[in-house]
């Protein structure tokens, strides 16, 4: 039988609630719901380390952020990663081909694929006058090299006047065919043309968006500039002072203070969704004319969620389910995957799609991974998370039903019951019915981090005020 094709379809700063098929009230993703409806759907999928970098290397090797080394972000720290998630589909047989956001270093690091057409958004660090030219953005970047050859040198995705991580929004000022997100759908296109029929092949189709700028088209905006928007979320832990002191700054932690600019970000955030969606649409229309998807096997996520004002809180990085929660779903036939239009409750995690896939390859799985294929399921009873993030950097025990979190500047804990309390509405810490259990999951993170580095635990407690790294020791290490 032949080797099934396979195509990873990955958005960036998407929340696992957004999608029609999750129930979401307001957002519409019919061509992932299509997907979803004719596979598997997985609600319990986190990230466990909620930025890109150490969200992409995870993805990339099928490790644990401590595994890769990369509990925070930190850019221009080299990826020497020696066994790849398309480096081992490589040696499987497949032609393997990455359209869109990367996020490594060097740029031009291919992490194992035979080709990349690379587009990673605009990222500030490759920007600096200080980087060496071959290595500036508009050069090594294959769509802004595309961009300003086709609209003139001076082109940028800044035109908008919005930063990359800001909260602001407005639609895209040039033709919907010049937009980021309609390049990957365009080259993915393309290489479904060029590629050799005769071998099975490997498509990551990697989109920025919804990750800001929000500046989807404008018939995307008009979408939902008139419909009434499910407000966000808040609770009795919010810290409102931050947003007083911080809600006027256009990309801080907080989002904005004020109510128009906060739906004005649900617009543009929620019209990027479905902008992507559509594109995802192009990419499944140009399979079935060239009759590959009774044959091909899709998995869809992304690297992290956002807060969008949830709790006072904007972008990523923190613990909360706006943060960590993320789509995740598998579709194809059912001859292939062996179930179809099933939701599967196990408890999953970005290191898991690596060995999924070669799971879907029929390709040996490398001991040396922390992840294990869900293509059946699997057993995973907790998940640890972190992410170093200043004052507010955090460990966190997360699992179907409930989630413990520990600040390990401050000391500071939290625990919620997501079965009873899915918006994290109260931290339950102090409540007594709930001691015993968080005594358990505080336990994991103890055992989990013993001996770590940092200093977090020594096998019995957990140490306040240790100093944090976004890299570790063995983030610069080769690993095979």
């Amino acid at each position: 039988m032949a080797l099934p094709n396979i195509v990873l379809i990955m958005t960036d700063e998407m929340r696992g609630d957004c999608m029609g098929f999750a129930g979401h009230p307001d957002v519409k993703t019919p061509y992932i719901d299509s997907l979803a409806a004719k596979g598997i759907y997985y609600p319990n999928a986190y990230s466990s380390c909620p930025t890109c970098v150490p969200a992409r290397a995870i993805l990339h090797t099928g490790l644990s952020q401590r595994s890769t080394g990369r509990v925070g972000y930190q850019d221009r720290v080299d990826w020497n990663y020696g066994c790849t998630m398309a480096g081992e589909l490589a040696k499987a047989g497949y032609y393997t081909q990455c359209v869109g956001k990367m996020h490594v270093h060097p740029l031009r690091h291919y992490a194992g694929f035979h080709n990349v057409e690379l587009h990673d958004g605009y990222l500030h660090e490759y920007r600096f006058p200080d980087v060496p030219g071959w290595e500036n953005q508009l050069v090594a970047d294959d769509y802004f090299h595309w961009l300003r050859s086709e609209l003139g040198s001076e082109v940028d995705v800044t035109d908008t006047g919005m930063d990359c991580n800001g909260w602001t929004a407005r639609p895209w000022p040039y033709a919907e065919k010049y937009h980021p997100t309609n390049w990957v759908a365009q080259r993915s296109i393309d290489f479904l043309r060029r590629r050799d029929p005769r071998q099975p092949f490997f498509l990551m189709a990697s989109f920025v968006r919804p990750h800001a700028p929000y500046d989807a088209p404008q018939h995307y905006f008009d979408l939902y500039k008139d419909k009434d928007l499910k407000p966000p979320v808040y609770g009795d832990w919010d810290d409102r002072e931050l947003l007083e002191k911080n809600g006027r700054i256009f990309n801080n932690i907080t989002g904005p203070i004020d109510p128009e600019l906060i739906r004005q970000q649900m617009i543009g955030y929620y019209a990027c969704i479905t902008h992507v969606d559509h594109q995802i649409g192009r990419i499944l229309m140009a399979m079935t004319e060239q009759k590959l998807m009774d044959n091909t096997i899709f998995l869809f996520t992304s690297d992290h969620g956002e807060m969008l004002s949830d709790h006072c809180l904007d972008r990523k990085s923190v613990p909360y389910q706006g943060s960590i929660h993320i789509p995740m779903l598998i579709s194809g036939p059912k001859d292939l995957l062996g179930r179809q239009g099933v939701i599967d409750d196990t408890l999953t995690e970005l290191r898991d799609v690596m060995p999924t896939l070669l799971d879907i390859a029929g390709a040996d799985i490398p001991k040396t991974l922390d992840g294990r294929s869900i293509l059946h399921g699997h057993d995973r009873q907790w998940l640890h998370g972190e992410h170093v993030y200043g004052e507010k950097s955090h460990q966190f025990i997360v699992t179907k039903t409930d989630k413990y979190i520990w600040f390990s500047q401050t000391g500071e804990e939290q625990y919620f019951n997501l079965a009873e309390d899915p918006d994290e509405t109260h931290n339950a810490i102090r409540e007594e019915k709930y001691q015993e259990r968080i005594a358990e999951l505080r336990q994991h993170l103890i055992d989990t981090l013993a001996g770590c580095e940092e200093g977090y635990s020594d096998g019995k407690q957990l140490i306040v005020g240790c100093t944090p790294r976004d890299c570790l020791s063995n983030a610069t290490l080769p690993n095979c």
